[in-house]
């Protein structure tokens, strides 16, 4: 049981830092074709990794 627990853990971790970089990378990458900039797409994936660790923290590491 303890096995499956730990799975879903994991799980979880990854589709917060997966959904943290599409849709805060997507809103950089659209940032930049709107603004005509090359950087945000850069400054999204950063701001999702870093609020998806920051999830995953309040979920998982304070336990």
């Amino acid at each position: 049981m303890s096995g499956n627990r730990e799975e879903n853990a994991l799980w979880s971790i990854f589709g917060y830092l997966i959904s943290g970089l599409l849709f805060w990378g997507g809103i950089g990458w659209a940032g930049d074709r709107w603004l005509g900039t090359t950087y945000l797409t850069l400054v999204g994936l950063l701001v999702g990794a870093g609020g998806a660790i920051y999830l995953v923290w309040l979920r998982f590491g304070r336990e």
